[in-house]
């Protein structure tokens, strides 16, 4: 779906209430089609990103797991060798 989108459970440190809502922000655009929205639907627009911010940042408050923390450094390693394997190294 939103391939952009990251996993922002289980991190230390934490996810940031703007990871969040850039998070937030990308779904409500794929689901609406804006990118900006016209003046005439940026209130709902608005509202949708905060709403979905909102079950976010309490989804990921309320999420448990026994899992030790990822660093976000070797994940971030990890993706960059998988793109380098999927997409070949620009030289």
């Amino acid at each position: 779906m939103c391939r952009n989108i990251k996993t922002l459970f289980n991190f230390e440190p934490a996810a940031t209430d703007d990871e969040v809502r850039a998070a937030a922000l990308q779904f409500v655009r794929k689901l609406s089609g804006f990118n900006t929205p016209s003046k005439a639907n940026q209130p709902a627009f608005d509202a949708a990103v905060q709403q979905v911010f909102e079950a976010g940042a309490r989804l990921l408050h309320d999420l448990e797991t026994q899992a030790p923390p990822k660093d976000r450094d070797v994940e971030a390693a990890k993706a960059r060798a998988r793109n380098a394997e999927r997409f070949g190294v620009k030289a």
